[in-house]
């Protein structure tokens, strides 16, 4: 088992296989001139899949495959094959945008993918289209209505933003009256790639959920352990939602993940930095033993908070980083 200084137990991999995208959603990185990391820099597979199942030796049981967005790096289908066939991963879970991944469901279910996090932030397609500056709604909803047909637990991320989609919050909540799936709410942070990116007019957890209560009936939901959000969900519907408190932060006491960017550096928050880069520790030749050995190391000295991480970053400089290159 995996235990932090504070005495938090780590078993939950957020593994980011790419910093690219197709979509330039405004919130995650900039419309132009983005720099993505250098593919020699980048983690291969074989690499992944080897801290994978270190990392699974040591406690870990669930990854989440994020990016960028996974499904536009070649080879990711055999990838997910190999570490969903790992005795210690219990657990395999996805975030994409839904562009490449319509037909790839029934390959995902075979597998044994056990959810599937949509990332959607409006279901009106100029609003998609201003957030997303792609055209691409139509084939998001497609794989959308594709997923609620399959085995597979459907998750939807949508990011509240001021004057960008709150008109949003009710019809993403009338897609759980029909269809067993959860809507997420995610506060805005400030990781688009930009410099100063603040949140003076972001929507907190308390306001998101006075919102949802001016016009439904909820009930609180009970939590699963280390969840990040608060869920509830509306009498008579058959899915539910929840709240993300992802720039509050007041889920840090029961964290329970890290996060391995593309290029192979560990972080332990989000809001902090990279503590030790394994890609470079592999291609320097350590052994598995030494690589857990780096990993506890990192974990003896992880911050309490996301307050705490972001006030230690080099010279106290605000986090603003580009999500696709920390690994959303």
């Amino acid at each position: 088992m995996l235990v932090d200084n504070h005495g938090r137990e780590i078993n939950y991999l957020r593994l980011a296989v790419t910093d690219r995208c197709n979509l330039r959603c405004f919130y995650c990185m900039p419309e132009h001139g983005i720099k993505y990391v250098n593919r020699k820099d980048l983690l291969t597979f074989e690499e992944m899949a080897r801290l994978v199942r270190v990392f699974g030796s040591m406690g870990i049981s669930k990854v989440r495959i994020t990016g960028g967005e996974p499904f536009v790096r070649r080879g990711i289908m055999e990838f997910l094959d190999e570490i969903t066939q790992m005795d210690a991963i219990r657990e395999v879970n996805i975030t994409t945008n839904g562009t490449f991944t319509k037909d790839k469901i029934p390959r995902l279910e075979a597998m044994g993918i056990k959810s599937i996090n949509l990332s959607l932030d409006s279901l009106d397609k100029q609003r998609f289209f201003d957030i997303t500056r792609r055209d691409l709604f139509d084939d998001v909803m497609s794989t959308y209505h594709r997923l609620v047909e399959s085995s597979i637990k459907v998750k939807i991320n949508m990011v509240v933003m001021e004057g960008r989609n709150i008109e949003d919050i009710y019809s993403m909540l009338e897609l759980t009256k029909n269809e067993d799936v959860a809507v997420r709410f995610i506060e805005e942070m400030p990781f688009n790639g930009t410099d100063g990116q603040g949140n003076s007019s972001f929507w907190p957890m308390k306001q998101i959920l006075e919102h949802v209560e001016r016009k439904y009936a909820i009930k609180k939901l009970q939590d699963a352990p280390n969840s990040t959000s608060s869920n509830y969900s509306i009498d008579g519907y058959k899915g539910s939602f929840g709240i993300i408190a992802a720039y509050t932060r007041t889920f840090c006491g029961t964290c329970n993940r890290i996060r391995l960017t593309p290029q192979g550096t560990l972080r332990t928050c989000l809001y902090g930095e990279g503590k030790v880069n394994f890609r470079d520790l592999i291609r320097d030749g350590m052994t598995d033993d030494e690589l857990g050995q780096n990993l506890k190391r990192v974990l003896n000295v992880r911050e309490k908070d996301g307050f705490e991480a972001e006030k230690l970053r080099a010279g106290a400089s605000p986090a603003s980083e580009s999500m696709a290159t920390i690994g959303g």
